[in-house]
């Protein structure tokens, strides 16, 4: 298929009915977010055969990737709204700078997070849950995860950079390329090489690499929209604070990811192992469900985005609606499936440790519970940020792993035990639907909303 000429994709983003628009783009972005999510399933189900600590461990490092990520996707999404955004006022020049500048900030400061981590690596691994027979797994896992963080990090702005000029297709290639690189690897390094769980963590590493190099080679187009280049990287500091400033919320989402996760490990941990092991890979089922949720969520922000630049208020309500309608239909047909078949999950994983599937299943129909409703709160969260309402947004981010999280877990578990741990998800995702519902009216509503943009 021949690209686009600038006007011709102006034309597509504004003009093509919502729901083709917003379907069209979220499928090969939900193609890529499952890609990523059949990775980590696949992953955990490898490492799962080397025992039960095995598996708790790559839960417990699964905590440092968060942190990797919270950096990452905080950069992407700050410059991949402002991307967005300028595309929609046919402002090229602008958009390649904050591309470019994200890029050199991503590389950077995934290096400053990577070397910190081996240096403080058996502390903070320590910090984060690691029992003593966690341990000597757990650091040679991490090790080969920090040693990639820059090229991580950077991975995930050229990602969201391809999805926010509605090259979702392109995007979807490049993790694809990497991650089923992984799943071939796995084995090979895990059970071939007798690598064990550091042949695991070294697959990783080497197909994030690969999926860098895919990504970066589409920017070498010199007809395409956004190019990444030196000449474009900032020198006036207001951007790079732009940049932070509009990705803030998902600083918050993923970094309260990451220290929720190191609070359930940490608590889990006064069960043993096998707790520890069943609440990550229940977790990972549950974050895979909500990994496609927020693909197609990835799909609707750049249709918010452009059309909000082009002053088409109309289009960005609409497609607000349909995403919610179809999100909400994907988390109850998921969470039907997941509940009636729990423990058969779970077995896959550790059919031979009776105790991880009991406690795995109970939490992971726990967390069906909500899967109905996640669409809506995580919609209002992303169409918030990608619109430039950076303090709400970072506060609506804040609240399901963090502000309402937090409190959950620190005293959920003093009273009902492994139960209180199980419940701890759900509860907070379904407080932070009903503190999300006012902020969504007020958009609506509100003169400082989407009215603003009816207004010009």
């Amino acid at each position: 298929m021949a690209k686009r000429t600038d006007e011709q994709q102006y034309i597509y983003m504004t003009e093509t009915p919502v729901a083709k628009l917003v379907s069209a783009l979220a499928v090969p972005t939900v193609g890529g977010m499952l890609a990523s999510s059949i990775y980590n399933i696949t992953d955990t189900f490898f490492v799962s055969q080397l025992g039960t600590s095995a598996s708790a461990a790559v839960g417990v490092v699964f905590s440092v990737q968060s942190l990797i990520q919270a950096v990452g996707f905080t950069i992407a999404m700050g410059s991949g709204s402002m991307v967005s955004r300028r595309l929609g006022q046919k402002d090229t020049e602008t958009a390649c700078k904050f591309v470019s500048t994200a890029f050199l900030m991503a590389f950077v400061f995934g290096a400053m997070l990577g070397l910190f981590g081996l240096i403080f690596l058996e502390p903070f691994l320590g910090l984060i849950g690691a029992t003593d027979t966690m341990m000597p797994l757990a650091v040679a896992y991490a090790r080969y995860i920090l040693i990639t963080a820059p090229v991580f990090a950077a991975s995930f702005v050229l990602n969201v950079a391809m999805k926010s000029q509605g090259r979702a297709i392109l995007s979807m290639l490049g993790l694809m390329a990497g991650n089923f690189l992984n799943i071939i690897l796995d084995p090979i390094f895990i059970f071939a090489l007798d690598l064990g769980i550091a042949g695991a963590a070294l697959a990783t590493a080497v197909s994030q690499c690969v999926s860098f190099l895919a990504l970066l080679w589409f920017f070498r187009n010199k007809q395409d929209t956004l190019r990444i280049r030196p000449r474009f990287i900032s020198r006036d500091w207001h951007d790079y604070v732009t940049i932070v400033k509009v990705g803030s919320p998902t600083l918050c989402r993923q970094g309260c990811g990451s220290i929720a996760s190191a609070l359930l490990n940490n608590r889990a941990m006064a069960f043993g192992d096998a707790a520890v092991a069943a609440m990550s890979i229940a977790n990972r089922i549950y974050n895979m469900v909500r990994s496609v949720l927020v693909g197609i969520g990835q799909g609707f922000q750049p249709v918010a985005g452009f059309n909000y630049g082009a002053k088409r208020p109309d289009r960005v309500k609409s497609a607000f609606r349909f995403t919610v309608v179809l999100g909400t239909a994907v988390g109850c047909l998921t969470a039907a499936v997941l509940a009636a078949f729990a423990p058969q999950i779970m077995a896959v994983f550790r059919r031979d440790d009776p105790e991880v599937i009991r406690m795995g299943a109970t939490a992971l129909r726990m967390l069906c519970l909500v899967m109905p409703i996640l669409a809506y709160s995580t919609y209002v969260n992303q169409m918030l940020q990608c619109l430039g309402r950076a303090g709400k947004a970072t506060f609506l981010a804040s609240c399901r792993q963090g502000t309402l999280y937090v409190p959950v877990i620190l005293t959920l578990p003093l009273l009902l035990g492994i139960t209180g741990i199980q419940l701890t998800q759900p509860i907070a995702d379904a407080l932070t639907v009903m503190v999300t519902i006012p902020f969504h009216l007020w958009f609506f509503r509100s003169p400082e909303g989407l009215k603003k943009c009816e207004n010009g």
